[in-house]
């Protein structure tokens, strides 16, 4: 197991969460370092190149920022930092999109100092961490996907109503089409495609379609 101090940069968009979290590593000065706290991507980002962590601590939503640009970014500027969001949310499919840009770890806020410190140690040694909470959901999860139980593009986290609007963009309807179907508002399809847009990373109507049709999820 890794021994030496781990070199830690956090960032979260609320400043009260950023010095509860150092104060509490405080007690560990013998594992972690809390070299810099940034409370917005771009400063992060900054900090990152700057400092060369080993671990950024951050959440997974940075105010109109999102944490998985953030770990996107991060790790292209210094390939070698881990990243481990340290949040409140609890939704398997924000899960599901950290482990999907490399994340080594997903903890949540009411883990104690000495539990981070445990888990921020396993992630130096290469393992990938997953709260507790959520490993048994993400285990059920898993057994009900290869058993064809989920919806088309789970497996990509796609959100159920997001793969209906998704099967609905492949089949060409329009957003009011779509808006009309599901008998929802087209603001609310217009969230939605911006949600599997971002999870599919296109930009735009054929590339979500042309994804979905390279991923084989509709027939």
């Amino acid at each position: 197991m890794t021994t030496s101090v781990i070199r830690l940069v956090m960032a979260d968009d609320h400043e009260m969460v950023l010095h509860g979290v150092k104060a509490m590593l405080s007690h560990f000065t013998d594992d972690v370092e809390v070299v810099a706290m940034a409370t917005n991507l771009v400063d992060a980002l900054a900090l990152v190149t700057k400092e060369r962590p080993d671990v950024l601590l951050c959440d997974i939503r940075l105010g109109k920022d999102s944490g998985l640009d953030l770990c996107l970014q991060a790790k292209s500027l210094e390939p070698s930092v881990h990243v481990v969001f340290l949040t409140v949310y609890e939704d398997e499919q924000y899960l599901y999109q950290a482990l999907r840009v490399d994340a080594s770890g997903y903890v949540l806020k009411r883990v104690d100092g000495g539990e981070l410190v445990g888990h921020l140690r396993r992630v130096m040694d290469g393992d990938v961490v997953i709260d507790p909470t959520l490993a048994g959901r993400i285990a059920m999860s898993a057994a009900k996907l290869n058993a064809g139980e989920f919806w088309p593009g789970a497996h990509l986290g796609l959100t159920q109503r997001e793969s209906e609007v998704l099967s609905l963009l492949v089949a060409n309807h329009s957003n009011k089409g779509i808006a009309g179907k599901l008998v929802v508002s087209e603001d609310t399809i217009k969230t939605h495609i911006r949600g599997l847009y971002r999870k599919l990373g296109v930009s735009e109507r054929g590339g979500a379609i042309a994804a979905a049709l390279r991923e084989g999820l509709f027939h």
